[in-house]
């Protein structure tokens, strides 16, 4: 009888491990993404002296996980790791059951029989990760080496059996690459690594006109990627089992077209943005592009755009002979998708779903007129009380989908991390309920500034949440996150630092709005606005402080991990809100500083308030935001070219260049006035001096 009690105690004590893996990991790190089941056993293995090992016949994919761990154990340990499996000793076995199967499919499947799954098995003596796919195995290694803990000769693995799946088969992100700067060839790597380490399997590559065609050279000539580069991106992310997915625009955000002259008369609107579907020269070039873009993505994937089409019932249907906007549109998607499938491509596209254009609220027919085969993408970036309107139709309609998420940064100073994990939330919470394939996590660049490594904890949260089942925790996810991708003296202040970073960014959406990062630029007493930002002085300063705050663990965090990679440009975001605090801060005080004197004050009152306290040559209120703004102009600089090419920076540091300009214009009228200022003469009003 005690030993039947106990064997049911110790099968009770299993399952509850599987169905709360948590119960025993407080002592252990935290696994991002959390693997689907996990258990602790007593004791640990040692890395000092472990080998690598391989099956006698192995796949270079298979090479690759081992390599792979070689390396990330090499990083960790601070010793060589030999891979050779005829060694004595423990060994970390790597054993792969199927076919290599390497990039997902059209039709993958997630759950504990999908491609990407893994079972892993650590014990005092050795390690063993099994799995179906080169994709899996890979996988298994992310874990295994997340386990490892302590650093050097103290380097250990907790004894622990985990078996693994992905809630969904698809997850990826969109990296903008036509909007704004053009990541150089290098950074895309480094974004498809940062992707892979996550578990994160596609990377839709969204370009406008950003990649050379063919026959066509003067498009874009210094702002595109050649077909070479896009190759070796490709073969890049194959190693780490990621699908680099075209994500073209085949409808409307054309204007890089239709500026050409040449071009211009092929939209609805001379020099416009979408086309005129009936132009024949129009599908020509559209047919040759779909072929070139087919031929130089091997994913089985394409995504055609089809968003926003702003000048359809605008312009584009009378532009086409008066047909309906409706038939319009969908005739084209049926075309193009007829088009690529031919080509053996499953053929995805945006559908504006109470987002964009709002086009499938406003003809709820076209779910039925859509042709076979398509996957349509529901997107939006706000939160939700409830994200179920935007996907049941399709689902009532029998037609899968892919959720569009958001990293919300593309108008901002730096990331909105609480709307940005918000959105990812609801909108898998609701997608998984209405059986979503997978979730495309976009990452837009629509004010041409933004830095996207500033982006790096968005593009992890959108992988995290779409291979764990359960929710991320929200409350502990900047802790959890930087301890797996900082050392132990790192990850606290980096923590700390995205923390006082959310809330500064907080607190400067509050008062100046939630594209931010435009209002950044503009005028300070321009038709009233200092009123307006008076109104918000609170929210000003604590942006202020929040900033700074950050400022303080990111020095500390970098000096401890000497990182260039993922902390600079988060500085350097804290810096600009504290600028913009600053800028509007100061523009209320320099207000108040001219009701202070008048046609009758004394001379050296007006030198006072004049000279000291608004535009003193060395410690005044205009001096501090042009000392400043230069500074920061060069910072930003060299954090633009870090990651990308020298394409459209000009155009940025135009508005560095201006704000700086501003308030030297505005510091010389303040010492003329105040040189010039006799007792009993006008002192020239605010609205005099910024004129």
């Amino acid at each position: 009888m005690v030993s039947t009690a106990r064997h049911v105690l110790s099968l009770y004590a299993a399952l509850f491990l599987m169905i709360c893996p948590t119960a025993l990991r407080a002592e252990h790190n935290v696994l991002l993404p959390a693997p689907q089941r996990v258990q602790y056993g007593d004791g640990s293995l040692s890395l000092s002296g472990v080998s690598i090992a391989l099956p006698t016949e192995f796949s270079a994919e298979d090479q690759f996980a081992a390599d792979t761990l070689v390396n990330g154990l090499r990083s960790l340990t601070g010793h060589d790791v030999p891979l050779a499996p005829t060694l004595t000793g423990p060994r970390v076995v790597l054993r792969r059951t199927g076919a290599v199967d390497a990039l997902p499919g059209k039709d993958d499947k997630p759950g504990p029989e999908s491609r990407e799954s893994y079972h892993l098995v650590v014990h005092a003596s050795g390690a063993e990760i099994t799995a179906r796919s080169s994709a899996g195995l890979y996988y298994g290694v992310q874990t295994f080496l997340q386990l490892v803990e302590k650093q050097s000769s103290e380097a250990q693995v907790p004894a622990v059996t985990i078996e693994d799946w992905p809630t969904l088969a698809y997850r990826g992100v969109m990296m903008d690459l036509s909007h704004g700067p053009l990541p150089t060839e290098s950074e895309v790597k480094r974004q498809i690594d940062f992707l892979a380490r996550w578990k994160g399997n596609q990377y839709y590559f969204y370009s406008e006109l950003s990649i050379e065609l063919k026959g066509y050279p003067v498009i874009n000539p210094n702002g595109r990627y050649s077909q070479n580069e896009v190759s070796r991106i490709i073969a890049y992310a194959r190693e780490r089992h990621v699908d680099v997915v075209p994500c073209l625009e085949f409808y409307g955000h054309l204007h890089d077209l239709f500026r050409l002259e040449r071009y211009a008369d092929l939209a609805p609107l001379t020099h416009g943005t979408e086309i005129n579907p009936t132009k024949p020269r129009m599908q020509q070039l559209l047919t040759d592009w779909a072929h070139q873009m087919a031929a130089l993505f091997p994913s089985p994937w394409f995504h055609v755009g089809m968003d926003e089409p702003w000048e359809l019932e605008r312009a584009g249907s009378s532009a086409a002979g008066g047909v309906d906007p409706e038939k319009l549109y969908v005739d084209h998607l049926k075309r193009i998708s007829e088009l690529l499938q031919q080509d053996g491509k499953r053929v995805l596209f945006w559908a504006d779903v109470a987002s964009g254009a709002n086009l499938f609220d406003r003809y709820p027919k076209l779910i039925s007129d859509l042709p076979r085969g398509v996957v349509p993408v529901p997107w939006h970036y706000h939160a939700e009380k409830d994200f179920t309107p935007m996907l049941a139709p399709f689902r009532k309609a029998n037609i899968p989908e892919i959720i569009g998420t958001g990293i919300w940064g593309w108008q901002s100073i730096t990331p909105d991390f609480e709307l940005t994990f918000t959105n990812i939330d609801g909108f898998l919470r609701d997608g998984k309920k209405n059986g979503t394939l997978g979730i495309v996590n976009t990452n837009w660049g629509d004010d041409a500034e933004v830095l996207y490594r500033m982006t790096l904890p968005g593009i992890a949260y959108g992988a995290i949440a779409s291979w764990q089942d359960k929710p991320v925790d929200r409350e502990r996810f900047f802790e959890n996150y930087c301890s797996r991708l900082y050392d132990s003296r790192t990850a606290p202040e980096a923590a700390a630092a995205l923390h006082s970073l959310s809330k500064a960014q907080q607190s400067i959406q509050a008062a100046l709005g939630s594209d931010n990062m435009l209002r950044l630029w503009d005028e300070p007493f321009a038709g009233g606005s200092v009123e307006r930002y008076r109104s918000h002085v609170e929210d000003l300063r604590r942006a202020r402080l929040d900033a700074e705050e950050a400022q303080d663990h990111l020095y500390a965090a970098m000096e401890a991990s000497h990182d260039s990679y993922s902390l600079p440009s988060l500085l350097l975001g804290a810096r600009l809100i504290d600028y913009a605090g600053m800028k509007f801060l100061y523009a209320v005080e320099i207000a108040d500083v001219l009701t202070k004197v008048n046609s009758s004050s004394a001379r050296e009152d007006v030198s006072f308030w004049l000279g000291t306290q608004a535009a003193d040559r060395n410690h005044g209120r205009m001096g501090d935001l042009m000392d400043t703004i230069t500074e920061l102009r060069d910072i930003y600089r060299t954090m633009w070219l870090v990651e990308y090419t020298p394409y459209r920076l000009g155009s940025v540091l135009g508005r560095f260049d201006a704000e700086f300009e501003y308030w030297r214009k505005l510091q010389a009228r303040t010492w003329e006035a105040e040189r010039t200022y006799k007792p009993g003469s006008a002192v020239p009003s605010l609205e005099v001096l910024i004129h």
